[in-house]
């Protein structure tokens, strides 16, 4: 890899170095815009890091939740870069989840946004493990949590200080959570290594000082790598969308000349274009939706509809289209502006090499992950000689470029990127004594369950209408999980589901 950096820590002194006072982010605090240059970055997560020592928790594992903001960034690298393991966790899980999993992880601190301050209440009680509770906003420190602010300047600094600190690029730096097709979600357990070079390999040509906006939830691989990430080592300006309902206002405000969208994002902005269109020119239709400077759109975290980059062609947007996942860092394959291929999901990383057994794309390189947190059975099944079987059906022709056919694994991939686990749903559901059978599924974008009913219980409590009784327990299921997880579609059957010789629902 070159004189590239192979730790996290390098990336943010390169960018200090190379960038110093020119702004690296920024974002609105009520009507104001904040400016945080390349400088106060480095400054800010040495002094985080500096709360760690000063807590005596260097080295221990750091759970941060809540949307994406400068104080979450911060808070990853004054982690990661002293040693410790960062676990970042999906703001909209419900607090009794995220408590399953800061005792799973092994968190002794967590940093929580205020918005989750229902969390910060339950881990008093129910995560033992934890130390440390620290709010994002709070002013001042109290009896529920340390303030943030207060720390950052209270531990203003070099870090490290008298002690060094070494960091081992092929160390776990992180412990990122992603749906399990078992129906409990594992820990991805990535190195500085393998999120670095993923970030860092392969050179796009965007020129430093270029606009970008932040909209993607931080907690997920690709925003984080990408948004965050590869950003800072190239200099981007990087602006931080502060809500999904505030997307095309910021738009306008903050002008990103580079944005990374899902294919939910990027279909529901086409429809919104499309019904604009009509007496002005389609680019003009395009800068006035995207505060004028946007050029390109990068797309990941699902499948995107081959026709759709031709449609924003036509906007004067480019969509490159990638592919990856989170236990490869998570890009696996981008196809550029001036190195693409119609249908395809790009061509590998100059890091990656990928080959395909019994149809199923398997890859290999510096940004696979190291395993699946105390998930030894797991991860052996993912992982074979180094490399990870990626469950997706492919090919990669002779330039490198990879083609999806399929899935082999019965993840459900949802078109804003999410995935969900259909067993976990069904695990949960099953213990409900009316469902006797039960598979869940994707069907025209959206979750299915089909449920074979136990008659036999439905007489005993006498159940009239049990498509009426069955629909009641979905709507009670979906009130407590997350908005994507939700099963939006019923099916009933009268006969049971077609079983394997191992006596397992056959799915298709």
């Amino acid at each position: 890899m070159g004189n590239l950096p192979c730790t996290m820590k390098e990336i943010i002194d390169h960018a200090e170095k190379n960038y110093g006072d020119q702004a690296a982010f920024r974002y609105k605090v009520g009507k104001e815009i904040v400016e945080k240059s390349y400088r106060d970055l480095k400054k800010d997560s040495q002094a985080f890091s500096r709360v760690l020592e000063k807590q005596d928790m260097l080295g221990k594992h750091v759970a941060v939740i809540g949307p994406t903001t400068y104080e979450w960034i911060i808070t990853y690298f004054g982690t990661v870069n002293s040693g410790g393991v960062i676990v970042p966790l999906d703001a909209l899980l419900p607090a009794e989840e995220v408590c399953e999993l800061l005792n799973r992880a092994d968190i002794s601190v967590f940093v929580y946004d205020e918005l989750r301050k229902d969390v910060a209440k339950l881990v008093k009680e129910q995560c033992p493990g934890v130390q440390y509770v620290i709010s994002m906003q709070k002013e001042e420190s109290d009896t529920e949590a340390l303030a943030l602010t207060k720390l950052l300047q209270e531990n203003q600094g070099e870090f490290p200080g008298k002690n060094s600190c070494d960091l081992d690029p092929d160390k776990m730096c992180a412990i990122l959570f992603t749906s399990g097709t078992t129906g409990k979600s594992k820990g991805v357990m990535l190195s500085h290594r393998s999120l670095t070079e993923n970030a860092v390999c392969l050179d796009m040509k965007i020129p430093r000082g270029t606009v970008s906006m932040t909209v993607l939830p931080i907690h997920h691989a690709y925003c984080f790598t990408m948004d965050i990430l590869k950003a800072i080592y190239i200099g981007i300006i990087i602006c931080i969308n502060d809500s999904v309902m505030h997307v095309s206002k910021n738009f306008k405000l903050f002008k990103p000349e580079i944005v990374l969208f899902v294919p939910m994002i990027i279909e529901s902005v086409y429809a919104k274009l499309k019904a604009a269109t009509g007496v002005l020119p389609k680019k003009m239709v395009a800068k006035s939706a995207f505060g004028g400077n946007l050029k390109t759109i990068v797309s990941g975290g699902a499948y995107l509809p081959p026709e759709m980059v031709a449609n924003f062609k036509e906007y004067g947007i480019t969509i490159l289209q990638g592919y990856g996942m989170t236990e490869c860092s998570p890009v696996i394959s981008t196809n550029l502006e001036w190195e693409s291929k119609e249908g395809s999901v790009g061509k590998l990383m100059p890091n990656c090499e990928a080959k395909v057994v019994e149809n199923e794309i398997w890859v290999k390189g510096s940004s696979v992950m190291l395993g699946y947190y105390n998930m030894p059975e797991e991860t052996e099944e993912t992982l074979v000689d180094g490399w990870l079987r990626t469950g997706d059906l492919g090919y990669v022709d002779e330039d490198g470029f990879i083609f999806l056919t399929g899935r082999k694994k019965n993840l459900i991939i949802l078109k804003n990127g999410e995935n969900v686990s259909p067993e976990e749903l069904e695990n949960q559901l099953y213990q409900n004594p009316l469902i006797k059978e039960i598979i869940v599924r994707e069907n025209e974008n959206v979750i299915e369950a089909e449920v074979f009913p136990d008659l036999e219980y439905a007489g005993k409590k006498r159940i009239k209408d049990i498509e009426a009784k069955l629909q009641e327990i979905l709507d009670d299921f979906n009130k407590d999980i997350p908005a994507y997880k939700r099963i939006h579609a019923l099916k009933i059957r009268d006969t049971e589901f077609e079983k394997t010789p191992s006596k397992k629902i056959k799915r298709y």
